[in-house]
C-alpha cells in the first residue's frame, strides 16, 4: 500500500474536538477485524498516521479516523482511529465525526428523521443512532463498548507531588482519573498549564506503578491518557472535568517532554458514571458557550472489593449523545521528495507544559 498517494479526507468536530475523516485514497488495510487492520497499522503503515495529524496539515491536538470496509456481518462499515501519540480502540467525539460524515456524503444512505447503523472500532460493534433533518446530521447517540474499572482509589507516587490517589477504568483506551482538587485545582482554562503538567504526570507515574491489561483484548493494556475530574462550575452540567491528551513522551529527567493538550470534549463520561448514574459533562477545554456534549449512564462497573477485572466487565457500555459537525472538505498530497512528508512534530511549542 502506498500512503504518499492523494487523500480525501473531510474535517469534522464533536463539541469542538477535531477529528478529520478519511474518505478515499486508503482502499483497504490488511486484517480480518479492524483490530487486526489498527495493529497493522501501527506496525507497518504509521506514516499516514503522522503525516495526517502532524504539522502542516495537523496539528498537537488533532484526530483522524479512517473508514474502512468492515467484515463483520453486523457491521455497516468500519473505522480506525489514529491519535497524537497512539491507536485508541474505541473514542467518542471520533465516533460522532465517523457517522457524521458516512452519513452525510452519502457513503452509507440516511434515513430522516432516524438513521440506525453499527460500526465496527477496534474495540468492538457500536450501535449508532443519528437523528437528521434536511440531509445533515443533528444528533448522534451511541452506545459505547463496555467500561469497567481495574483500580479505585489506588495510591500512586508522584515526583514533586507526593502520594496521589487514582482510579483506573477502561471505555475505549484506559484512564486514569483523579480528583482535582487534591491539587487544589477549580478546573478553569486559566489552570490549563497546571493541568496538563499534572495530568502528564500523574499518567506517567500510573504506568509505571499500575499497569493494566484489558481482560478480554490483550491489545490494549497500559494506561494513555489522564483525567482530572471535579464540582461542576455551571449549572447545566453534572460533573466537570479536563482530559490531557499526550503530544510526547514524558521523560522525567527532561522538562521539555511534559507535553500535552486539553481535549476540547468532555471526553471519558463513560468512566466517571457508576452503576445506573447518567452525567451531563462539561470539559474546560471546550469551545465557550457549547453545552454538556455528552451524557453517561450505566458506565463503569463498580464490582464488589476483591474482584478481578475480568468480573467488573458486566455493564454495556455507556450512551453517549453529542453531535458531529462538519466543516469541510480537501484533498491532502505529500510530496516524498520534499523536507519533512511525514510532517513536523513540534507540539512542544503549542500546547501548555511544565514551567
Amino acid at each position: 500500500m502506498h500512503l504518499s498517494n492523494l487523500i480525501h479526507a473531510v474535517d469534522a468536530h464533536a463539541a469542538g474536538e477535531h477529528g478529520r475523516v478519511i474518505t478515499g485514497g486508503v482502499v483497504n488495510v490488511p486484517g480480518a477485524t479492524m483490530f487486526d487492520k489498527m495493529s497493522w497499522l501501527r506496525t507497518h503503515g504509521d506514516a499516514l498516521r503522522l503525516r495526517m495529524l502532524r504539522e502542516p496539515r495537523g496539528y498537537p491536538a488533532a484526530n483522524c479516523n479512517l473508514i474502512l470496509p468492515s467484515n463483520h456481518p453486523e457491521a455497516d462499515a468500519g473505522f480506525v482511529i489514529m491519535e497524537q501519540v497512539e491507536y485508541p480502540g474505541m473514542s467518542g467525539t471520533n465516533t460522532m465525526c465517523v457517522v457524521t460524515v458516512l452519513l452525510e456524503t452519502g457513503m452509507l444512505p440516511m434515513i430522516e428523521p432516524v438513521t440506525e447503523l453499527t460500526l465496527e472500532s477496534p474495540a468492538g460493534l457500536i450501535r449508532v443512532r443519528a437523528d437528521c433533518a434536511g440531509g445533515k446530521v443533528t444528533r448522534v447517540t451511541f452506545r459505547n463498548v463496555a467500561a469497567f474499572a481495574t483500580h479505585l482509589d489506588a495510591p500512586v507516587e508522584v515526583p514533586q507531588l507526593g502520594t496521589v490517589k487514582v482510579d483506573v477504568a477502561y471505555g475505549g483506551m484506559f484512564y486514569v482519573i483523579a480528583d482535582a482538587t487534591q491539587f487544589g485545582l477549580r478546573l478553569t482554562p486559566d489552570e490549563g498549564g497546571d493541568i496538563v503538567r499534572i495530568g502528564e504526570m500523574i499518567k506517567a507515574a500510573t504506568r509505571e506503578q499500575l499497569p493494566v491489561v484489558h481482560p478480554e483484548q490483550p491489545g490494549f493494556a497500559g494506561v494513555t491518557i489522564a483525567q482530572l475530574s471535579g464540582p461542576p462550575l455551571r449549572g447545566d452540567a453534572d460533573w466537570q472535568n479536563a482530559v490531557v491528551v499526550s503530544t510526547g513522551t514524558l521523560d522525567w529527567n527532561r522538562p521539555s517532554t511534559w507535553t500535552g493538550a486539553l481535549d476540547r470534549s468532555p471526553c471519558g463520561t463513560g468512566d466517571l458514571g457508576q452503576d445506573g448514574d447518567a452525567a451531563r459533562a462539561w470539559s474546560v477545554g471546550a469551545p465557550p458557550g457549547l453545552p454538556p456534549c455528552r451524557r453517561a449512564g450505566n458506565g463503569l462497573h463498580r464490582a464488589s472489593p476483591g474482584g478481578g477485572a475480568s468480573r467488573r466487565l458486566h455493564r454495556r457500555g455507556a450512551e453517549h449523545l453529542g453531535s458531529g459537525l462538519d466543516h469541510g472538505d480537501g484533498d491532502l498530497r505529500a510530496r516524498p521528495d520534499r523536507p519533512v512528508p511525514r510532517g513536523i512534530h513540534r507540539g512542544r511549542h503549542l500546547v501548555a507544559r511544565a514551567r
